[in-house]
């Protein structure tokens, strides 16, 4: 097949969730397909990326798009246009030209639009569109409003963008012959707004280099509690102080030996602790031998995540690396996990503390989680698989 490919940011390096999503979707998809890519880029040393995509795309084409969100342009087209503010942002003129001559110019079986948000750049075509939603997005933006200071959060500004998000969202669901998520509760929400869409479950997988070959001895006298995320997103954020404030706290005395990491991209953003206990690494884009050595060198990975936002592929990368996870319902929310069996579920500090000892100070049980948690990713969470599931979606229109 000849796919036609639109992301909102270019694929590489592999370290925000969509990035690795379409990285290894391009990876697994080139093999049997030509595939012609339409990329947004911020910053022009992103530029330098598309080197590590041409073997799997036969041609690409990286568009400009505004490499800050805030800028007065932006803010006035938001308000003065029925388009809310995801929209504009991600706006590329450059794209649309090109999308439209790419279209006029040659044959596609089937466009993968990757996020609701570039499809403004594609015109009427009788091609099928497949649009790929990692996650519901005035839902995110809803939860993003509510965690304003009081004094923001009644502005009528936002409710309106939310409105209009939600709009534009829906629109465009309709506008695809057929839209893909990644989890059952995403595609559970989309059904009660647009019953008669046609929907395919497509999960998030973890990258094939963060599964370990095997599972190396775990120091559990002197545990290192792990979180990593990347930090330009409100959960992540939140689920960082959360550990810091509302977590450690309890934990340093029930376990004293315990040290905390946090880690990720823009990590600086969390500010220094004076906790000796409390490490905050800062992880460059493109740093990602740091990631795998901090996935296999740490103990337990917690996950206090209350946002919505599709699966976390971090939690899929900790099964795979063969540390067992500790979450919030919400953060294993679409994966196929078993409470007390591959993951351990907690929704409070007490709980998190609590459930942290315990899987601590029992061996037998911390072995089973990551043994059972390592098998469940090798097998149900494989690009390779997921790829092919994609496939059948393109063929089946």
């Amino acid at each position: 097949m000849k796919i036609f490919m639109v992301t909102p940011y270019v694929p590489y390096p592999p370290s925000s969730g969509g990035q690795i999503r379409t990285y290894n979707l391009l990876k697994y998809l080139s093999r049997n397909n030509e595939i012609t890519l339409v990329a947004l880029y911020k910053n022009n040393e992103e530029k330098k990326y598309e080197s590590y995509l041409k073997k799997y795309c036969k041609k690409i084409y990286l568009c400009k798009r505004p490499a800050t969100p805030w800028q007065l342009k932006n803010i006035f087209k938001t308000i003065f246009s029925s388009s809310p503010f995801l929209v504009v942002r991600n706006y590329s003129d450059e794209a649309k030209i090109i999308i439209n001559k790419l279209l006029i110019q040659e044959k596609f079986d089937v466009i993968h639009a990757e996020t609701f948000y570039v499809m403004p750049h594609i015109p009427e075509t009788k091609i099928p569109i497949v649009l790929v939603e990692q996650t519901i997005e005035y839902e995110v933006y809803k939860h993003f409003v509510n965690s304003l200071p009081f004094y923001l959060r009644f502005l009528i500004y936002f409710d309106i963008d939310i409105i209009k998000l939600k709009y534009w969202e829906r629109f465009y669901w309709k506008k695809a012959n057929a839209v893909v998520v990644v989890s059952s509760s995403d595609e559970k929400l989309i059904k009660s707004e647009e019953p008669q869409l046609r929907t395919s479950i497509i999960p998030n997988c973890v990258g094939d280099e963060m599964i370990t070959d095997k599972l190396n001895k775990k120091d559990l006298k002197s545990p290192t509690i792990f979180f990593q995320g990347n930090f330009f997103w409100l959960q992540n954020i939140e689920a960082a102080q959360y550990i810091i404030k509302e977590i450690y706290p309890q934990l340093v005395n029930k376990l004293p030996r315990i040290k905390v990491v946090i880690a990720g991209q823009n990590a600086k953003k969390l500010g220094k602790f004076i906790d000796k206990n409390i490490k905050i690494i800062n992880i460059e884009p493109n740093d990602i031998d740091k990631v795998k050595e901090l996935f296999i060198k740490n103990t337990l990975f917690i996950a206090p995540i209350f946002g919505p936002g599709g699966t976390r592929l971090k939690i899929l990368a900790s099964m795979g690396s063969g540390m067992p996870v500790i979450s919030s319902t919400t953060g294993i929310e679409g994966l196929e996990v078993t409470n007390n069996q591959n993951v351990i579920i907690a929704n409070n500090p007490d709980e998190f503390v609590n459930k942290i000892k315990y899987l601590l100070e029992n061996k037998k049980i911390y072995k089973k989680i990551r043994t059972n948690a390592y098998e469940l990713v090798k097998e149900k969470y494989q690009w390779s698989k997921t790829a092919k599931e994609l496939e059948t979606v393109y063929k089946n229109l």
